[in-house]
């Protein structure tokens, strides 16, 4: 059975929408740098001891990796949509062989087959 591009883009167009508001609580887009940057939670009331300052900067530090690991989510999802109607898409960067239908109805923004999954 063929890949349906279209059923897959629409799926990635999705997961992008997803992504991008999710990251909006984290953080906010650099302009300059067109890289996401977490911002700490908004506060009503100044620290007031040495654990909120702790808590807020476990908190800040736990947003910072979350959104690491979505912008690197995101950055695979845009380059596929950049890709889609190419005829490589589809096919595994390491062995040029078809990726398996399973693994791109799981994960759309997949590179690469299951064999070469950890290339």
């Amino acid at each position: 059975m063929p890949l349906n591009k279209q059923k897959i883009k629409e799926k990635l167009e999705k997961e992008r929408d997803l992504l991008v508001e999710e990251m909006k609580d984290m953080g906010k887009l650099n302009p300059e740098t067109g890289e996401w940057e977490a911002q700490p939670e908004a506060q009503d009331f100044p620290e007031s001891d040495q654990n909120d300052q702790a808590d807020r900067f476990e908190d800040f530090e736990s947003r910072s990796s979350m959104i690491k690991d979505l912008s690197n989510r995101l950055n695979n999802i845009l380059f596929a949509l950049k890709n889609i109607n190419k005829a490589s898409f589809g096919r595994c960067e390491v062995c040029g062989k078809d990726i398996e239908l399973a693994r791109m109805e799981a994960n759309p923004a997949a590179k690469t087959c299951k064999k070469h999954l950890e290339s």
